[in-house]
């Protein structure tokens, strides 16, 4: 049984956040309704042409959706929307800054229609009536968000700030989103009423932040810019082996940093040292540390250096790039990936994560554009001939 095969989703979504909380409702059996622009779509679906012309980040967080065009800006359209919103659990929305409302989609006006539904509104700086705030109508993209949260001045170097490699703002809002509504639907069986969930993309990655926000607590500066190493924690990071390759490793404790010493570095004493007898001063000496490990390591391979911890038992790991992570052999052994039907065929697909039963998830096509447009309308009563009449009038 899929755990959510009695749900229905209707969702205005663009971009990632809303698209890949959607995908995790979708994954347990809702069925997700995806309303799109005609002709144009998600602007996610042209963000790239890397998978075989269609975009990996649509691939990514569309599959088992249903896609229907709807140019919502019409009256028809509207009273399509309404139809659905009448027999719906969950309406996501992630549009511009007070276009839900002026559409008549805000939760009040929504569960006059169906005092059931969940209503998941996702913005950049959240969306409260009573305390708007000044950001309220500001565009937020993930970038501006990792800016606006203070995730950039922490990440990079010491010379120049990084945004992370993938959307962690996004992320972060879709995942907040996805186990609100999670929670919402277990409050409406035991209330039998629906609810209205606000998230703001700056509160979830503010509270990602949470470390680094304690850390400055009353003044005290913030942690440093380290590159891949940890700020406040050494040694945890990359380092140089003698073949020209990288291991990272993690010293997180005492014992560990004298098994560290004993049986990777092969010098005891080192642990004894004055300047780095616990993990406050290691960190603050950490260049004259790092000489020294890289001078041992010069001497190694890759290889070696990884059996040595291991020995050791000190958390380490591959420097992997993305095809490494393709054929990643835990993965592998773990058989977590799949393969999910697109227009332009079969693509690999992780499973969901925590999932392990086929019974328990879903995974099925990412759809072309409007691909359940008639279908859907068809369910709804309107006949071939006004499902015609909306195509040439461009409603859907």
């Amino acid at each position: 049984m899929l755990a959510l095969n009695d749900i229905t989703v209707i969702t205005l979504e663009h971009a990632i956040s809303a698209p890949f909380c959607t995908r995790q409702l979708a994954d347990l059996g809702a069925r997700v309704i995806k309303i799109e622009r005609p002709n144009v779509g998600d602007f996610a679906r042209k963000y790239d042409e890397r998978i075989d012309g269609m975009s990996s980040h649509f691939i990514w967080a569309n599959r088992s959706k249903e896609s229907l065009t709807l140019d919502i800006k019409t009256q028809e359209a509207q009273d399509i929307l309404k139809q659905l919103v009448l027999n719906a659990d969950v309406l996501v929305q992630n549009l511009a800054p007070g276009s839900a409302s002026r559409l008549g989609l805000s939760f009040e006006a929504l569960s006059a229609l169906n005092p059931k539904i969940i209503v998941c509104d996702i913005s950049g700086y959240g969306d409260d009536a009573e305390h708007p705030g000044p950001y309220h109508d500001k565009k937020a993209y993930d970038l501006l968000i990792q800016s606006e949260s203070g995730f950039l001045s922490i990440t990079g170097t010491e010379y120049e700030s990084a945004k992370a490699g993938c959307s962690i703002s996004d992320i972060a809002a879709g995942m907040y989103a996805y186990s609100n509504i999670l929670a919402a639907l277990i409050e409406r069986g035991k209330t039998g009423k629906g609810k209205r969930i606000d998230i703001s993309m700056l509160e979830s990655m503010t509270e990602w932040m949470g470390f680094p926000l304690y850390y400055t607590f009353r003044g005290n500066s913030a942690p440093q810019r380290t590159g891949a190493s940890h700020a406040t924690i050494y040694p945890y990071g990359p380092f140089l082996t003698g073949d020209n390759k990288q291991v990272i490793l993690g010293v997180q404790n005492e014992r560990e940093w004298q098994d560290f010493c004993k049986i990777v570095l092969n010098d005891p004493a080192l642990s004894e040292l004055p300047e780095f007898i616990n993990n406050t001063l290691r960190s603050k000496n950490r260049e004259n540390l790092k000489s020294i490990i890289l001078d041992v390591f010069s001497h190694l391979t890759q290889k070696e250096v990884i059996q040595r911890l291991e020995l050791a038992k000190i958390a380490n790991a591959n420097v992997n790039k993305m095809e490494d992570v393709w054929h990643h052999p835990q993965l592998d052994a773990r058989r977590r990936w799949t393969v999910v039907n697109t227009p332009v065929g079969k693509v690999p697909t992780l499973k969901p994560v925590g999932l392990t039963n086929d019974e328990d998830y879903r995974i099925s096509s990412v759809p072309y554009l409007s691909e359940h447009t008639h279908l859907i309308l068809s369910e709804l009563g309107y006949s071939e001939t006004v499902i015609q009449e909306f195509i040439e009038k461009a409603i859907i």
